[in-house]
Formats: C-alpha cells, sequence, structure tokens
C-alpha cells in the first residue's frame, strides 16, 4: 500500500496508535495524530512523533479536518464519535490499527479471536510453529504488529479483540480461531450480537483455501465463521480435534498427544489445546513440534498462576478473568474442590448469572472489591458467603478466614480492573504481593 503523500488521521496514541502513526510517517505519509488526553497526560512517544514529522492535536479533536483525509486510522479502545461519523460520510475509509499494519504483511496470517483464551492460544500455537521460520506473535497480545511490518516474517500470529475486528475490511487470514463468545464488553456494543458480529469480522473475506477453526457444537461461532468460505474445523469434544480418552486425537491430520502431557490445569486448557493443534495444522506446522510445544507450555502471567500455599491453601493468581466467561472457567477448571473466589472491578454490564451457578458447584465463599462489589454480592446472595473488602490486602486475608485446608483462593474478578488500578496485570501483582505477605507470616511461598 502506497501511503506517500497521504494525509492521514491517527485516532487514539496508546502504544498501538504510536507504532500506526510511526508506521504511516515512515511510508511519506503526512499524519494527524489526536487524542483526547493533554499534552500533559501523553507519553513521550506521543511528542516524539511530533518531531518526527506529525501534526499532533492533544485534549481532544478540535481542528481535525475529518473530512479531508485519506484515511483515518482508530485505535481499539476508540469508541465511535462525531469526528469519524463525519470522515465516513465524506467517503474516507476508516480502520482500525490491525488493519493498517496487515496491509503490508505477504506471510500466512493466523488471527485468534474470542471472549476467553485467545491469549493462551496466541502464544501457544507461536511455540507449536516456531520451527517453520520467523514467525511473529503479538498484535492485542502485548506487541502492535504495526511496528514489525518492515521484518521478513514467514508467519504471522496474532490475538485479535472484539475492538481490533471491528474495521478490518480486507483483512484475510490463512487460519482464523474464534474460541467462543460469552457475555463481554456490553458496555460499548448495543447487545450481544453486535459484539459477536464484532468478534466474526474476521471470517468474511475468508475462502475455500483458508481454514476456520471454531467450538464443535457452538451455533454462534459457526454462525460467524459462515460470513465466510473458510474451511470449518471444529475442536473440542466432538469436533475434528479433541480429547478422545487419555489423549488429545487430530482427526485430520492422524495426530494424536498425550492428556498427560499438558501442564496447564483445568479443562478449558484442554480446549486450548485443542484450538491451538487444529490452527497449527492449518498454517503448516509438524506433529513433532506441536507435541513438543504442548509438554513445554508454562501459561501466561496471571492466568491460573499459583502464587503460595498456606496452611493447606493454594492461591491462585488469574487476574486476567476481566469477564464473566473467563472466571466462571477458572473456578470449574481448578483442582480443588472447593474454593473463595475474589471477584469485582469496573462492571462490564452482562450478567453474573453463569458466576453464580459456578459458585453454587464449587464456591466456598465470595470476596468482593471495587465498583462491581454491590452487583456481584446481590447476584450471590443466598448462593454463598460474601464478604465486601476495601482493598486486595483485606480481601486476601477475608478470603484466607473464609477457607478451609483443601481449598482454593482463587482471585477471578470478572471485571475490568480500571476503578482500582492500571490494568489487570499491576491488579495481580498486587494480589501476589498479599499473598506473599501472608505466606511470610502463616506458610510457605510457592516456588
Amino acid at each position: 500500500m502506497n501511503l506517500a503523500g497521504k494525509q492521514i488521521i491517527v485516532v487514539g496514541l496508546g502504544r498501538s496508535g504510536v507504532d500506526a502513526a510511526d508506521l504511516c510517517l515512515s511510508r511519506g505519509a503526512r499524519v494527524t495524530a489526536t487524542d483526547r488526553l493533554a499534552r500533559s497526560a501523553v507519553s513521550a512517544d506521543v511528542l516524539a512523533l511530533e518531531g518526527k514529522g506529525a501534526r499532533l492535536v492533544l485534549g481532544g479533536h478540535e481542528g481535525v479536518l475529518w473530512g479531508e483525509a485519506d484515511m483515518v486510522v482508530v485505535s481499539p479502545g476508540v469508541p465511535v464519535f462525531a469526528g469519524l461519523l463525519e470522515a465516513e460520510r465524506a467517503g474516507v475509509e476508516v480502520i482500525g490499527e490491525l488493519e493498517l499494519a496487515c496491509r503490508f504483511v505477504r506471510a500466512p496470517l493466523g488471527v485468534i479471536g474470542g471472549t476467553n483464551g485467545k491469549s493462551t492460544v496466541t502464544t501457544w500455537l507461536g511455540q507449536m510453529i516456531g520451527d517453520l521460520g520467523k514467525v511473529f506473535v503479538g498484535g492485542n497480545l502485548g506487541t502492535p504488529l504495526a511496528s514489525h511490518v518492515h521484518e521478513p516474517w514467514d508467519r504471522v500470529i496474532l490475538e485479535i479483540s472484539s475492538f481490533q475486528a471491528e474495521r478490518v475490511p480486507t483483512l484475510h487470514p490463512r487460519a482464523a480461531a474464534l474460541l467462543n463468545i460469552t457475555d463481554d464488553h456490553l458496555d460499548r456494543y448495543d447487545g450481544f450480537d453486535a459484539y459477536a458480529d464484532a468478534k466474526g469480522n474476521v471470517f468474511v473475506n475468508m475462502g475455500p483455501e483458508d481454514v476456520a477453526v471454531v467450538p464443535a457444537g457452538d451455533a454462534v461461532c459457526a454462525k460467524q465463521a459462515s460470513r465466510g468460505r473458510a474451511r470449518v474445523l471444529t475442536f473440542g469434544p466432538g469436533g475434528d480435534v479433541r480429547p478422545e480418552g487419555d489423549a488429545i486425537v487430530d482427526s485430520v491430520r492422524g495426530w494424536r498427544f498425550p492428556l498427560s502431557s499438558i501442564p496447564l490445569p483445568g479443562e478449558h486448557n484442554v480446549l486450548n489445546a485443542c484450538a491451538s493443534i487444529a490452527m497449527a495444522g492449518a498454517l503448516g506446522g509438524n506433529a513433532e513440534q506441536v507435541g513438543r510445544a504442548l509438554s513445554t507450555f508454562e501459561g501466561l502471567h496471571h492466568r491460573m498462576q499459583l502464587v503460595a500455599e498456606i496452611d493447606g491453601v493454594s492461591f491462585y493468581d488469574d487476574s486476567k478473568g476481566t469477564n464473566v466467561g473467563a472466571s466462571v472457567a477458572a473456578l470449574r477448571g481448578l483442582r480443588q474442590p472447593r474454593a473463595v473466589l475474589i471477584a469485582g472491578g469496573r462492571d462490564k454490564q452482562g450478567s453474573y448469572g453463569p458466576l453464580v451457578e459456578a459458585l453454587r458447584e464449587r464456591g466456598r465463599a465470595l470476596v468482593v472489591i471495587g465498583e462491581a462489589a454491590e452487583r456481584i454480592a446481590a447476584a450471590a446472595s443466598g448462593v454463598v458467603a460474601t464478604v465486601r473488602a476495601s482493598s486486595m490486602d483485606e480481601a486476601v486475608r477475608a478470603a484466607k478466614e473464609a477457607a478451609l485446608p483443601g481449598d482454593a483462593v482463587l482471585l477471578s474478578p470478572a471485571c475490568s480492573s480500571y476503578d482500582m488500578f492500571k490494568d489487570y496485570t499491576q491488579r495481580g501483582e498486587v494480589f501476589r504481593a498479599s499473598v506473599r505477605q501472608l505466606a511470610g507470616v502463616q506458610g510457605k511461598e510457592a516456588p
């Protein structure tokens, strides 16, 4: 794509927006970079764009000439607002930063979406096909592709969020997985169907030579896959790649891997393994490398990590469980029969019903924190004993008091972190520090 001399507006100047602006500048575009944050609140990387030739419009978008641009590039956290609508009415192409980056990539593309599990599958898949050459692994998972499009990739693996998938008119993966769709981000979308449609946009441009990977028996994901013409592979019980007895079987390629080789706990990680295998095969992986990655993958930080064992109680950090579906999977995936759940944060306006049912099956008690505390407590009323805590340290101590030997204490908030913390990583680190402090007094920290 030739951007030389084009007028490009980049909206939202977080890390991905800065990288998108840098990419456009490096290709000779005239860039206006804009953000609602004031100059005093943006990063040094944003201010550095000015020295590279960009025009900065900060503290809002006043003076941005939306209708005169050749293209508008939107960062994933930016909702629809008047300027974007003005650009569209003027016939200006409005795309996402991931779409921009993918237009400069010629390597086969693997895309992983879904409400839950996509970071795990993206990382696991990257390991499974790591011997196929130079493989990029990123997207929503940490590293924006825009800063690496100049490198000679052999495969590109991208985690894609619903926000990133909103504006991908030419995205064409060789293989795309939609792992699941459960209520999330309903504070942004006009209902579940709109959220699902955003997730499913990745399939639209796929053809018969491409592969769509979806859960077996999931009508919602199957409907989204049918928006394109890709060959569909299913994973999970009854699927093309499935757990069968003591193994995972890929019936398409004749692969068989022992379930005992998977080090990650929980049935949801068996499904993640199945999806990763299906994607690896679609992208040219081989059985030896896939099997090695299955047995050596250590999981992700703040995703079901054992922090410590204190007086027979295991403490798990699942701070990345930022929606109800993720927390339900974490709770049901525990090896311990009962758990004290620490949940709460910024409410996403979905139903807590599935979480309450999981607590009915596996819950010892519930500790609630943050802005959503009252709503979660009300939903769980009469199901488990509930304690309200004003800080993470107080929540950890309350959970320890409620737990019995042989139980788990699980931080899996079912909410975003932004009411009390910078992000889920900081939330997880604060939890771990509180647990370690408790362990230093009462028990021994896990290795």
